[in-house]
C-alpha cells in the first residue's frame, strides 16, 4: 500500500498508508490531518492547497491553481488521488482553523468593552450578576480513636457551618477521592461547589490555597469558536481564546455537516472535531494562561446555532434539515461536562442557550439577551453576521426572528484570499480613486504583513471598488490599471498585495467569483431584513436602532455596508457594532442565574419566521444580487464616483 507523508507547517510529520487511487483529502481526514475544505471537497473553494514535495499524485488542475503554481507542485488535495508513495507539504494557511488558535489577555479596550456593555445593559434592566458557586476553605479535627466520625459527616458539618446550607450533597466523583484528599492536606482543604435552595453540592476538593472557581463561556460558530474563562465569584475575565471550528473540513455550512454526520461513524467524527480538536485545546490554553486547574471549571455555557448544538452533544441532526425541520431539542437542562468529555470538572453543568427554530439557535437568543432588545420600547433590528445570517426585529412587546443562508463569506470562506479575523487579516481598506492604490489596515502587531481578507475587510474592499468605478453593479471589472489583472479566461481580479508584500509570499487579490459570492451573501442578509419587516408590515423607517454582531473584524464600516446594499439605508447614527454578542450572552449565562432565567423568557417570547416558505423571499433575494440593489431608490446614499 502507498505511504503518504504529510509535512505540516509548524507541526510534526504524519505518515499514513492508503489504497491506490485514494482521495488525498480523505486520506488526510482519516489521518486526522487538519486541512481546511469549506466546500467539503467539491473543488470550488480552493482552500485545501497542498504542495507535492515528492512522489506522484493524479491531480486535476483547477482554476484555483495557476500554471506556475502547478509546475511548482501546488495541488488541491480534494482534486488529487494517490498513485504511490508521496510526500505532501501542508501549509499553515491550509490548516488555519487549527494552527491559528489564539489566546488573548483582553488588554484591548474594545474586547473589554463588549463584556462590560453586556453586563451594564443587564444590570440596568434589573438583572443581578450572582450565582450559587462557592469556594470555602475548611479545617476539620483529624479522626482518632476517640473521634471516630466518618469523613463524609466530618466534611458535611464544617461545610454547613461555612455556607449555612441545610444539607450537603457529596457526589460519587467527590466521595471516591475524599479520604485521600483529606489526609494529603491534613484535613485542611478547599471545598468547591454550588449552594442552591439550601443544599450545597460538593463538586471538587482541593488544596487549601487553590480557591479559584472558574466558568467557561463558549460561542460555537459554524466557522469560528471563541471562549472566555471567567472567575465565577468576581466576574473577572481571566483569558480569552479562539480557533477555527475543526468541523470545517467536513463542509463550510451546516447542511454539509449534517450530511457528513449521517454517514457511518459520522456522529462521533463531527463530535470529536469540535470537542477533541477544537474546544479541548482552547480550554487547555486558557487554563495555562490563567494558571487555573481545569477541574476548577464548575460551570460552562454554550451559545451556538441549532445544528452546532446537535453536533456538539452528539445528537442526530438529520431532522434539522428535513421537513418539517424539527430538531431533537430547543433547550436542554442536565448536561454535564463529563457527559461530553470536556476538560473541566466532570460534574460541571453545561448550560445551552435555547434554540428558537431549526436555523435560529442559541447564539441568537444569547445575542438578543446581550443586546437588550427585550427591554426597549424602541424598534430594534439585531443582525448576526456569520455563515448563517440571523435576524431579530422587535422590542419589549414582540420579537420576530429569521435566518438566511449567507454562506461563509463573512468569515472569509468562499473567498479565494479570505480568512478569519486573526493576525494578518486585512480588516479595513481605502482605495485612491485616481491611482487605484489601496491603503490597508492589518490585524496584528505593527509591521504585520497581510495574509488575506477577513469579513470587515471584504466589505470595505468591495465598497471601495464599487465607489471608485473599478467594478460595476454586477461586480465585474470595468476599469483598467496596474492593480486590475485578467486571467486567460478573462476573469478579472484586483491585486491587493503583491507576493513580496504578503506574509505568505503569495499574491493577495479579490476576483469576480469572490465578489459574486459576497454579493450573494449580502443579498441574503438584505432580503431577509426586507422580508422580516414586510411580515410585520413595518417600513424601513420604523427601525430605531440596528445592532450588528459577529466576529468578522474589530468593527464594520457601516457606511460601506450600506453602500453595497447589505444593510438598509437608514441614518448611520442608528447603527452599533456590538462584536461577538453570542459570547457576551454566554458570559452572562455562566455568571448570572437571573440572566439564565431571563434568557429562557426571551426565547419563549420570540417568534420564528421560516424564510424558505415565505412567498416573497426569493424575489427579494434576486433583486438584491446587485450593487447596491436593482431598485436604486432604496439606497439614496449609495454612490459610485465616475
Amino acid at each position: 500500500m502507498p505511504k503518504v507523508i504529510f509535512q505540516i507547517e509548524g507541526a510534526s510529520e504524519v505518515a499514513v498508508e492508503c489504497g491506490v487511487g485514494s482521495n488525498l483529502l480523505e486520506v488526510a481526514r482519516l489521518a486526522n490531518v487538519a486541512i481546511d475544505a469549506p466546500c467539503s471537497g467539491n473543488g470550488s473553494c480552493g482552500k485545501c492547497r497542498v504542495k507535492l514535495v515528492g512522489g506522484e499524485l493524479d491531480s486535476i488542475q483547477t482554476r484555483h491553481i495557476s500554471d506556475e503554481e502547478y509546475a511548482a507542485g501546488w495541488r488541491l488535495s480534494c482534486s488529487s488521488r494517490v498513485r504511490g508513495d508521496c510526500t505532501v507539504f501542508v501549509p499553515d494557511i491550509a490548516s488555519a482553523y487549527q494552527s491559528r488558535m489564539k489566546t488573548a489577555d483582553l488588554s484591548s479596550p474594545k474586547e473589554i468593552a463588549i463584556f462590560e456593555a453586556c453586563e451594564a445593559q443587564l444590570r440596568e434592566s434589573g438583572i443581578v450578576f450572582e450565582n450559587g458557586f462557592r469556594a470555602v476553605t475548611v479545617t476539620m479535627d483529624e479522626p482518632s480513636l476517640d473521634d471516630t466520625m466518618p469523613d463524609d459527616e466530618r466534611l458535611t458539618r464544617v461545610v454547613q457551618d461555612a455556607t449555612g446550607a441545610e444539607t450537603v450533597e457529596i457526589p460519587y466523583a467527590v466521595m471516591v477521592k475524599l479520604a485521600t484528599t483529606l489526609r494529603e492536606n491534613n484535613f485542611h482543604v478547599c471545598v468547591k461547589g454550588e449552594l442552591k435552595n439550601g443544599t450545597f453540592r460538593c463538586m471538587e476538593l482541593s488544596a487549601p490555597e487553590d480557591v479559584t472557581i472558574a466558568g467557561c463561556a463558549i460561542d460555537i460558530g459554524t466557522t469560528t469558536v471563541t471562549m472566555v474563562l471567567t472567575d465565577l465569584v468576581t466576574g473577572k475575565i481571566l483569558a480569552k481564546g479562539s480557533s477555527g471550528n475543526g468541523q470545517i473540513r467536513y463542509g463550510a455550512d451546516v447542511i454539509n455537516r449534517i450530511i457528513e454526520q449521517g454517514k457511518p461513524g459520522g456522529k462521533k467524527k463531527l463530535q470529536d472535531a469540535i470537542i477533541k480538536e477544537t474546544l479541548s485545546p482552547i480550554i487547555a490554553n486558557l487554563c495555562k494562561t490563567a494558571k487555573v486547574n481545569a477541574r476548577s471549571i464548575l460551570r460552562l455555557s454554550v451559545g451556538a446555532n441549532t445544528t452546532m448544538n446537535h453536533l456538539f452533544v452528539g445528537v442526530d441532526a438529520q431532522s434539522v434539515r428535513m421537513e418539517p425541520y424539527i430538531p431533537s431539542f430547543f433547550g436542554w437542562n442536565g448536561l454535564l461536562a463529563g457527559d461530553v468529555h470536556l476538560p473541566a470538572n466532570p460534574l460541571a453543568p453545561v448550560l445551552i442557550a435555547p434554540n428558537i427554530g431549526s436555523y435560529v439557535g442559541g447564539d441568537i437568543t444569547a445575542g438578543t439577551l446581550a443586546a437588550g432588545l427585550w427591554d426597549k420600547d424602541e424598534m430594534s433590528l439585531f443582525i448576526d453576521l456569520g455563515t448563517n445570517g440571523e435576524l431579530v426585529f422587535g422590542n419589549r412587546d414582540f420579537m420576530m426572528s429569521c435566518a438566511c443562508s449567507a454562506g461563509p463569506a463573512f468569515e472569509g470562506g468562499d473567498i479565494s484570499c479570505g480568512m478569519r479575523a486573526t493576525d494578518g487579516a486585512i480588516e479595513a481598506c481605502v482605495i485612491d480613486k485616481d491611482t487605484m492604490e489601496p491603503s490597508l489596515s492589518v490585524i496584528g502587531d505593527p509591521g504585520q504583513k497581510p495574509v488575506g481578507l477577513c469579513g470587515s475587510g471584504i466589505i470595505d474592499m468591495i465598497s471601495e471598488l464599487f465607489r471608485c468605478g473599478i467594478i460595476n453593479a454586477k461586480g465585474l471589472f470595468v476599469r483598467q490599471g496596474d492593480r486590475v489583472k485578467h486571467d486567460e479566461h478573462g476573469m478579472g481580479r484586483y491585486v491587493i498585495a503583491c507576493p513580496e508584500e504578503s506574509e505568505t509570499q503569495r499574491e493577495i487579490s479579490i476576483n469576480e467569483v469572490d465578489i459574486d459570492n459576497f454579493i450573494r451573501a449580502k443579498a441574503a442578509i438584505f432580503s431577509a431584513i426586507a422580508t422580516l419587516l414586510a411580515s410585520v408590515d413595518m417600513p424601513v423607517e420604523a427601525i430605531d436602532h440596528v445592532y450588528v454582531a459577529g466576529g468578522i473584524g474589530s468593527g464594520i464600516n457601516m457606511k460601506n455596508a450600506v453602500n453595497i446594499g447589505m444593510f438598509p439605508d437608514v441614518e448611520l447614527e442608528k447603527f452599533s457594532y456590538i462584536g461577538n454578542s453570542s459570547l457576551a450572552g454566554a458570559y452572562a449565562m455562566v455568571q448570572s442565574d437571573p440572566a439564565n432565567e431571563k434568557l429562557a423568557e426571551v426565547a419563549a417570547n420570540m417568534t420564528y419566521l421560516e424564510l424558505s416558505t415565505h412567498p416573497g423571499y426569493m424575489d427579494s433575494f434576486v433583486a438584491a444580487c446587485f450593487l447596491p440593489h436593482t431598485d436604486a431608490s432604496l439606497f439614496p446614499h449609495s454612490r459610485q464616483e465616475m
